[in-house]
């Protein structure tokens, strides 16, 4: 079954221990979700919360923001958002379940956020994970998030004050304009990040790993393509399509990086995340053609080139392969693997454990977590001192002799920042080295 991979990761927290996804750590140490909800809703009261307050400092210094337009930005309640957006009824937290189309990108360039949300939303246990089951009902103004952070899932504590500019969400918008689960959870990882603004600009390996606790594995799109690997690489990706995987892609920036987020004369973004949202193939001509869904966090603006959603290709498929296109104006759109590697220049696809490498849904992997610093390091391979670098040694067994090539090793390496402030945190060159003894 396509959701029954296990999660590696949570093997070295088991269940119902601190730090597993059934009971993750407390993100702010002194506030309990549920003890808090508690006395607000007893007391009649509305939770405030005062470690992510709703004022500049949460905000930060937000690019393309003068100081003067920073002063005019509100934080509202969302039954006032709706007030000021001459919405009726209500606030939902969701009204159906989560959906890839429930919301836009705003002021903020957090893509890389956005992108990894839409592909969270195809993981429906996973998204339950992440979005904890909530509503306005006995409303207390206080909601909460689970992220997984260095090795362990933390629960974030936010109250329901968003930033309002110019009568307007200022950053992300739910399309369903009484809906409030995006906008509350772009909050809680602002908070995670030290302040709206410390999410400008990112990986989507980063968000994608936040979200999911898992591994991820980066692909350079068009050196692959140059190697004649596209065979592999479809495999990766229908793999990560069937293991409900969190896959993600960008576009290189363009004029040597100087201009971001200009659009080209084929729809595309420059410097621009995107998620991946299924891949599947279709008859054209006695031919197959593999086709790669992608998903613009805008929540609009297009490719239009072959493939597109008016490109007349699709007069010359099946009547069952024509239903694969739908005509909407909502970001998604599909495109032949071939112009997927020339347009956008990575792909990362990241899951709860490594079989979307080789589609194998049953095999169960083991875990070792191996934490620590060091004050100074050995330097790279050419350095004398290469030897006195943190080492550690496997036992790597053979599972499976039948088989050509048993990849049933992963490694990853992860650097901790001393600093909460994401924009502010300093990083060190580091690496991986691995030597068969």
């Amino acid at each position: 079954m396509p959701d029954t991979c296990t999660s590696i990761i949570n093997l070295s927290y088991p269940d119902g221990s601190a730090g597993s996804s059934s009971k993750p750590e407390r993100f702010d140490k002194v506030q309990d979700y549920n003890e808090l909800k508690k006395y607000y809703v007893r007391n009649r009261m509305l939770f405030t919360d005062r470690t992510f307050p709703p004022d500049n400092v949460s905000l930060g210094d937000v690019d393309g923001l003068s100081p003067s337009q920073e002063a005019q930005v509100r934080w509202c309640r969302p039954k006032e958002i709706m007030e000021i957006l001459n919405i009726k009824g209500d606030p939902v937290f969701r009204s159906c379940c989560e959906s890839r189309f429930d919301f836009g990108q705003g002021f903020i360039g957090n893509c890389w956020f956005l992108a990894a949300i839409s592909s969270l939303t195809l993981n429906k246990r996973l998204t339950m994970q992440v979005v904890p089951e909530q509503s306005f009902d006995d409303y207390a103004g206080i909601f909460h998030f689970r992220f997984w952070r260095f090795g362990k899932w933390v629960d974030v504590v936010i109250d329901d004050y968003l930033p309002i500019f110019r009568n307007d969400f200022l950053s992300v918008n739910a399309k369903k304009t009484n809906e409030f689960w995006v906008p509350l959870m772009e909050k809680a990882y602002a908070k995670v990040c030290g302040s709206y603004a410390d999410m400008n600009a990112g990986y989507t390996s980063e968000s994608c790993k936040d979200m999911s606790g898992g591994l991820s594995l980066n692909f350079p799109l068009q050196q692959v393509h140059d190697d004649d690997h596209d065979a592999e690489l479809w495999s990766s990706l229908s793999y990560g399509s069937r293991c409900r995987s969190l896959m993600c892609c960008g576009t290189p920036s363009a004029d040597g990086g100087r201009v971001v987020n200009s659009q080209k004369n084929d729809g595309l973004i420059n410097a621009h995340a995107y998620s991946v949202t299924k891949v599947s193939e279709v008859y054209h001509r006695g031919s197959k053609v593999k086709l790669v869904r992608v998903l613009n966090p805008w929540g609009r603006q297009e490719w239009n080139g072959n493939w597109s959603d008016n490109s007349p290709l699709w007069n010359e498929v099946s009547s069952k392969d024509r239903l694969k296109c739908e005509k909407d104006e909502n970001g998604e759109f599909w495109m032949e693997l071939e112009d997927f590697c020339h347009n956008f220049n990575c792909l990362t696809i990241c899951c709860e454990n490594p079989n979307f490498m080789d589609g194998d849904l049953g095999c169960q992997w083991q875990v070792m977590i191996h934490e620590g610093n060091w004050s100074s390091a050995g330097g790279s391979l050419s350095d004398y001192s290469f030897h006195t670098n943190p080492q550690f040694r496997a036992m790597i067994d053979i599972r499976n002799e039948e088989e050509d090539v048993d990849m049933n090793c992963f490694v990853s390496l992860m650097q901790k920042p001393s600093e909460r402030n994401r924009k502010k945190a300093r990083y060190f060159p580091i690496g991986i080295y691995v030597f068969k003894v």
